[in-house]
């Protein structure tokens, strides 16, 4: 999985690549827990990312839960695949999903 940082003050988008799974999930991890001080706003790309694992919505949860304390995070171009893993794991209401 390759992922792209885009920084611009306390907004900060992570646009991911590939699939978050059980061996790429500690790679997001690790950006997520090292990189989230000051920012108030968290952007996920999701537009090229092919594949999502419970080991990746064990991330996004995390990442969800460290953003409500210090500002907002958004996932954004949600493919239909993991649109329904979200719906189906019911991460889509605890999730801020956009197109």
């Amino acid at each position: 999985m390759n992922i792209v940082k885009t920084s611009e003050g306390a907004k900060l988008t992570l646009a991911l690549e590939g699939r978050l799974d059980t061996t790429t999930a500690p790679q997001l991890e690790a950006e997520v827990k090292g990189g989230l001080a000051g920012v108030t706003e968290l952007a996920l790309d999701f537009s090229r990312l092919e594949y999502l694992s419970s080991a990746g919505l064990r991330v996004l949860l995390a990442a969800q839960k460290i953003m409500n304390k210090q500002g907002n995070m958004v996932i954004r171009h949600v493919n239909e695949t993991i649109m329904e893993v979200f719906e189906v794991t019911g991460f889509s209401d605890i999730l801020t999903i956009e197109d």
